[in-house]
């Protein structure tokens, strides 16, 4: 059985190049739809990156959210992976991944 935080990673891993997803999704692929914050937790303590993309994952509200190496590295990856990002938000609309 996996662990919470291979469940989370796996679901990470499936959010592709130049699109997000918010914690609280993540939380509900993975079945624990009251779980945003344990999720954002682990992440924080992802030992996989890149290959896991935790700078994907973003708040309900389309604000960028906390990322280890900080706020503006998370910016520039979407960035770098065609993600607009303007005043430290995204459109989860238009970059929206349903996980």
């Amino acid at each position: 059985m996996k662990s919470f935080r291979e469940k989370v990673y796996a679901a990470a891993r499936r959010v592709p190049r130049g699109r997000v997803t918010t914690y609280k999704a993540l939380a509900r692929a993975i079945g624990a739809p009251r779980a945003a914050r344990a999720v954002g937790n682990a992440l924080n303590k992802n030992p996989h990156a890149p290959k896991v993309p935790c700078h994907r994952v973003i708040l309900s509200s389309g604000k960028i959210g906390g990322y280890a190496s900080g706020e503006r590295a998370k910016i520039k990856r979407l960035i770098t992976e065609g993600v607009l990002v303007e005043k430290n938000r995204v459109d989860l609309n238009k970059f929206g991944f349903k996980i």
